[in-house]
């Protein structure tokens, strides 16, 4: 059986991974807040984990793997979108978890085995919070559950940070009901006008950090095998994670931390006021779903990755040439080891494409789609592939193709040429046979 080896932040080391059931891993990665299109840095994760999925059930199996990716349908964005739309909540959730689930389908993300939903665990909330009150890890004050910090002795082990730097990081609300300037919020009262739900507090809601606890319990159990997400997260989100689960069961919460790097936009931070933010949703509408997969694969995963136009271009153009050479190739049976390789030594993806790059060559063709196939590309038929045009694309084919067959009709070659440099301009071609005119993306 192949050997993985994972970095566990936890630890701060690469480890051999070892599931506690080779026939049921376990896997949890924090999905979406849905209120609004993901952006490109929210789609990292999805293709990091999405390719340790694939890894894992190479190697244990194809039904030996429960990856579990939440939906936070609860957030207060959530309430003031809906308020601000004037629709209700549910509107809101329904909408972008159709559009985010079908974004991440078209980066070739495969659906988790299941996608739970913060609105449909609050008996499992209220349990929880029940049995951390019991044993003095949390207090309710003025309609608020607050977890007890100082009831934990080892309460930053996975950020590693002081108390101030834990205080400060938090960026907690300092409030008289508070016992300890660390604790932080498992349940909070709604107003008449914001949703809530009964509990034994009054009518609430539940903090973001407990959601995901009783989603992991119940669904993958006390203690999983790897939990993941983004660096951001690990503190508070992750921390919180760990300090209620492992309060509430007496047991270590999970076994591998994973955490993957940050997103910049060409060498910058993406924010709307610097003009550099990308929504999966728009970007998808002119890149091809693989380039910007394969975009997003190119860094390490541990490691920042700078996502760039031109960088998808580059990635657009890679694929074009795998494509000509597996054209009418079927893929081979085994996915070759240097790929798998390259995977199971800390999901070293560059190192994977690297070993796909040495594979593009005739001989190897079948070689080549297999691992590429693997890694969730090369999914098309090559016709359909060089077919696939932009939505700008598609708009000036239509606008234009019946100019450029009337010019060429009547011997208008300034305008025929015009329209030639139009379309090269946008990265077509035009082919003209027996058949008409013919467009395809320029190599």
């Amino acid at each position: 059986m192949t050997e993985i080896r994972v970095y566990n932040t936890l630890a701060r080391e690469k480890q051999v991974f070892r599931p506690i059931d080779p026939q049921n891993v376990r896997m949890y990665v924090c999905g979406p807040t849905v209120y609004d299109y993901a952006h490109i840095g929210n789609a990292r994760p999805v293709v990091v984990f999405d390719m340790l999925f694939r890894l894992l059930k190479h190697v244990y199996g194809q039904d030996h793997v429960t990856y579990a990716r939440n939906i936070t349908d609860i957030e207060d964005k959530i309430m003031e979108r809906a308020i601000a739309e004037g629709v209700s909540i549910k509107a809101i959730t329904s909408r972008y978890t159709k559009i985010y689930q079908e974004d991440m389908a078209t980066l070739g993300a495969q659906d988790p085995t299941i996608q739970p939903k913060a609105t449909e665990h609050l008996p499992e909330m209220i349990k929880m919070m029940r049995t951390l009150i019991e044993q003095g890890h949390a207090y309710e004050a003025e309609g608020h559950v607050m977890f007890n910090v100082p009831s934990m002795d080892n309460y930053g082990a996975l950020s590693r940070h002081s108390r101030d730097e834990l205080v400060a990081g938090a960026r907690v609300e300092v409030a008289p009901y508070k016992r300890d300037p660390a604790d932080f919020v498992l349940w909070k009262p709604s107003t008449d006008d914001q949703v809530g739900w009964n509990s034994p507090w009054g009518r609430g809601r539940p903090g973001w950090h407990l959601e995901c606890s009783c989603m992991i319990e119940k669904h993958l159990g006390d203690t999983i095998d790897i939990h993941g997400g983004g660096q951001d997260l690990i503190f508070p989100h992750h921390e919180n994670e760990i300090a209620q689960s492992e309060c509430s069961h007496g047991k270590q919460f999970v076994n591998y931390w994973m955490h993957n790097g940050y997103l910049t936009v060409d060498g910058e931070k993406m924010s709307k006021s610097l003009g550099n933010f990308h929504t999966v949703h728009d970007l998808i509408a002119e890149h091809p779903g693989e380039a910007l997969r394969l975009s997003l694969l190119t860094a390490h995963y541990r490691q920042p990755v700078d996502f760039s136009l031109d960088s998808t271009r580059e990635q657009k153009r890679r694929l074009d040439r795998w494509y000509r050479i597996t054209d009418g190739v079927e893929a081979a049976s085994e996915v070759p080891a240097s790929v798998i390789d390259a995977l199971a030594d800390d999901l070293n993806t560059p190192k994977a494409i690297a070993a796909l790059d040495a594979l593009a060559a005739p001989e190897t063709a079948a070689e080549l789609k297999a691992g590429a196939q693997f890694m969730g590309l090369l999914m098309q038929e090559a016709s359909d592939w060089f077919q696939s045009f932009s939505d700008e694309q598609s708009a000036w084919i239509d606008a234009n193709t019946a100019k450029y067959n009337a010019a060429r009709a009547a011997k208008d070659f300034a305008t025929a040429d015009a329209l030639r440099d139009e379309a090269t301009a946008l990265g077509l071609v035009i082919e003209v046979g027996p058949d008409g005119v013919k467009w395809r993306q320029a190599d």
